[in-house]
């Protein structure tokens, strides 16, 4: 490699770091005014033009706090961790392509370097709980590792799914066999999937298990502070625009668009309108369901995601070498996705169900007027 090439390389590299940078900052700031819109507030407002300062306010106090370390904490393990976890999640960002010519380096196993590098932050979650020699940190470390791994299998046989249908790898060849269809409108269960199981890997609520700030008080993270948990932060952000960038690329057909002329910054900003708009769907879904309880989570793993993802594979398969038309995809695809809902639905108001249903017997007999919530 010559000097021009690594100072081009570098340069490159900078500038992406410098975009995520300034990507975690304005998710920041949009989910702190989305959740404020759901609950009926306004959210930040004071530092800037409504409150745009105010990631950068936070980010300086951050970095500016003191950084403590546990005096029983395993030093080097406890320092390295957050390292672990950042890095993958930066790494993937080398192949993910903003446009058909916006990208660090295009790789034909692309889709397959992003699965790899991904799986590597369960390892910093782990080392960031066992070095902190907290009860609560290894708990919250042992539940992230159940979790990740769990839910990266879906994800896995999703990826699959999409790369069957694509006939390769490749992320820029992937989104231009999407301009006519969306693998959105072939493939909507895998589309569920991967959004939820995604949401998952970042940990985010309702999968936000592994923090349980009412149970574990941070999970993992418990005993850092200052640079190092700004670090953690950081790489959590950055793997929820990862998530939503990917469901953009993979089922929403990426930059390209009918009609619209192959210009690499309409493209750009098509794909960066697509991944906020999935990013907002993961935000509202932070301030609309509650957290799942740990087997809850585990059950919806295991129970249902896997074999449904499982199932996404048999029906593409079928797909692919029978011929069938693209609509039946559709029309199978829709058809699990609404009885698995329904069935789930069913499944978790059974409970409140059942009480209305005693209620009403009691009323009835009482000889009382029958009023569900009458006690």
């Amino acid at each position: 490699m010559t000097f021009e090439e690594a100072l081009t390389l570098v340069s490159r590299v900078g500038l992406l770091m410098g975009a995520l940078t300034f990507v975690v900052l304005s998710l920041v700031w949009l989910e702190r005014k989305l959740l404020g819109r759901i609950q009926r507030r306004m959210g930040p407002m004071r530092v800037g033009f409504h409150g745009l300062l105010q990631p950068i306010a936070d980010a300086v106090k951050l970095v500016v706090k003191e950084d403590l370390t546990p005096a029983w904490a395993d030093k080097g393990v406890f320092w390295v961790a957050p390292l672990v976890v950042f890095v993958p999640s930066f790494m993937i960002w080398v192949t993910i392509p903003f446009a058909h010519d916006i990208v660090l380096r295009s790789l034909d196993m692309g889709l397959l370097y992003i699965i790899a590098f991904s799986v590597l932050s369960i390892v910093g979650l782990v080392m960031a709980g066992w070095g902190s020699a907290s009860k609560y940190a290894i708990l919250g470390g042992l539940r992230s590792a159940a979790q990740l791994v769990s839910y990266e299998i879906p994800i896995i046989m999703v990826v699959i799914a999409v790369a069957m249908l694509s006939q390769s790898l490749n992320l820029v060849t992937i989104v231009e066999d999407q301009r006519v269809i969306p693998y959105a409108a072939l493939q909507p269960l895998g589309l569920t999937i991967f959004l939820l199981a995604g949401i998952a890997e970042v940990g985010r609520t309702p999968f936000d298990i592994y923090f349980a700030e009412s149970e574990l008080v941070g999970g993992p993270f418990v005993e850092y502070s200052g640079a190092h948990w700004a670090v953690m932060y950081l790489a959590e952000y950055i793997n929820t625009f990862a998530i939503g960038i990917l469901v953009a690329i993979l089922f929403l057909g990426g930059w390209t668009f009918p009609f619209m002329p192959d210009i690499a910054w309409l493209g750009f900003l098509w794909v960066a309108l697509k991944t906020y708009m999935v990013v907002f769907v993961m935000f509202w879904f932070r301030g609309t369901f509650p957290r799942l309880r740990v087997d809850q989570l585990m059950s919806l793993g295991w129970k249902v995601l896997i074999p449904l993802s499982f199932v996404n594979i048999g029906i593409t398969a079928f797909y692919l070498f029978y011929g069938w038309p693209g609509w039946s995809l559709t029309l199978l695809s829709l058809l699990i996705t609404a009885a698995t809902g329904y069935a789930m639905y069913r499944r978790w108001t059974w409970p409140a169900r059942a009480t209305t249903a005693q209620r009403l017997a009691r009323a009835r007999a009482y000889g009382r007027p029958e009023v569900p919530n009458a006690g």
